[in-house]
């Protein structure tokens, strides 16, 4: 399959990230703070051993990836990519392990959020800010940031473009595949910035307004405060913060043709929007309304706890401003539930997506009506189109291989000697790439105290759910790697 020339682009990324260690060795640099140095030495690492690859393994002859190179070079290039970012977090001395380091590292590139600090506020400026970093670039997705650059040395990025990008069909903006990319990012980095100024507007420090919008857009958790967006004890941060997890949970491609192109109607047409916002309102009325008649909570007290925390669990993000496994059962049942959906198709969330869980439910209605009518014809629509009997089936396979993962890394942690609570809410988190899950890894708690195996278990669990599962999996078929 060319394997050298697999091994080549993936040098390409690990340059790629050693040079964005450098943004981190400036905010050291910037702060006095003696993790420069490690930082330095990282991006070193990366530049020197990326360099190394792309030209020992180039092949000026080949100008394009086939499927299965950009499907080896995604799954190869994520995992480099979390132990590169692990290198410099080890050597500033903020991470006690090496183990520690790529598992806080993995899960800013795969915007899960999970971490080992104990102590957030007590790291250095740096560190927080590579988290912060790690989260951004992972968000829109680090392999479609590179799209735009490969053409520039000779390589087609199309096959990058269908095994990176979140969604069952890659939506071309442009007619080129580097413009599509170009646009994606446009977007995300304006709407990034809004949040920035915003939370500026609100008192918020530039360093924390960077680093918190960069990881709201990112869906990814990491917050500079130890209590996470609580810690900021601001309404109008809890506000903000909620509205920008929302628009991050959607489809980036509406977000392009709602504010670039003018089509004022390009959200509410779109079904899956609908259905997200739904579910989202939905479950946050309920889980608003069991905050008030259990708890001694006021109702914009409930409803500004509820409509938070229904958003980051539901796209992935993983903030928090309570402690929601002390909610009401029903509440929190609810939170569960929505693990097992995530954000929509196009965004930067994680977990099995909206789009997937409406067609499973069209697919259900559809067998319910002809267990009625044997001999009606109930095709699974989605947007006004009958969608082909090999879609729905590629769902379903999906959602049944993602919940054999879910099993399977639940059942390792418990073999590891975690309460089942621990062992499936932590499976789930990181699978989704959600962050926080229940008992000791709770939103009140961290992964610090998980043993090692099961860090790197959940490390290969969240790039496995980042990546939507197929992209790595199949990198372990023998068949995979023959000619």
């Amino acid at each position: 399959m060319g394997l050298a020339y697999v091994v080549s682009l993936v040098g390409l990324l690990c340059l790629g990230t050693g040079l964005t260690m450098l943004a981190p060795l400036g905010v050291a640099l910037l702060y006095s703070e003696p993790g420069w140095s490690a930082f330095a030495g990282g991006a070193f690492a990366g530049v020197a051993l990326g360099a190394a690859l792309f030209w020992l393994f180039r092949d000026p002859a080949q100008r394009e990836l086939n499927h299965r190179q950009g499907m080896a070079i995604v799954g190869i290039s994520w995992a480099a990519a979390g132990a590169l970012g692990g290198l410099p977090l080890y050597l500033t001395g903020d991470f006690a392990t090496f183990t520690d380091a790529v598992f806080e590292s993995v899960s800013g590139f795969t915007t899960t959020g999970a971490s080992v600090l104990t102590n957030v506020e007590a790291a250095q400026k740096c560190v927080l800010f590579w988290r912060a970093l790690t989260h951004w670039l992972g968000g829109m997705g680090f392999i479609v940031l590179s799209v735009a650059i490969l053409p520039f040395v000779g390589v087609g990025g199309m096959q990058l473009f269908k095994a990176e990008v979140p969604s069952p069909t890659p939506d071309r903006l442009a007619p080129r595949i580097t413009d599509t990319a170009s646009v994606l990012w446009k977007v995300y980095a304006a709407i990034t910035a809004a949040e920035v100024l915003l939370l500026l507007a609100g008192g918020v420090d530039w360093f924390d307004a960077v680093c918190q919008s960069f990881a709201t857009m990112a869906t990814g958790g990491f917050s500079t405060r130890n209590a996470s967006v609580a810690g900021f004890g601001s309404q109008y941060v809890e506000v903000v913060v909620t509205i920008f997890m929302i628009l991050a949970g959607m489809n980036f491609t509406l977000h392009f043709q709602m504010f670039w192109q003018r089509r004022w109607g390009a959200w509410w047409r779109n079904q899956e929007w609908r259905f997200y916002m739904g579910l989202w309102a939905g479950c946050g009325l309920v889980i608003a309304a069991g905050l008030y008649f259990v708890t001694d909570r006021g109702i914009w007290e409930s409803l500004r706890h509820a409509a938070f925390q229904s958003a980051t669990i539901l796209t992935t993000t993983g903030f928090a401003t309570d402690d929601y496994s002390l909610w009401p059962p029903l509440s929190l049942a609810l939170l569960v539930g929505l693990m097992f959906v995530g954000g929509s198709a196009g965004s930067t969330g994680g977990g099995p997506k909206v789009m997937r869980v409406m067609v499973v439910l069209k697919q259900a209605r559809a067998e319910f009506r002809r267990l009625l009518h044997p001999r009606v014809v109930a095709p699974v629509r989605l947007e006004g189109h009958s969608l082909e009997r090999g879609v729905v089936n590629s769902v379903w396979g999906f959602m049944g291989l993602y919940m054999a993962c879910f099993l399977l890394v639940g059942v390792g942690l418990a073999v590891l000697g975690q309460d089942l609570v621990t062992s499936f809410s932590a499976s789930i988190a990181c699978l989704g790439n959600i962050g926080p899950g229940l008992g000791s890894v709770g939103p009140a708690a961290h992964y610090a105290d998980l043993p090692i195996l099961g860090k790197w278990l959940l490390s290969l669990a969240m790039i496995v759910g980042r990546l939507e599962v197929y992209t790595v999996l199949i990198l372990f078929l023998p068949e995979f790697w023959r000619r």
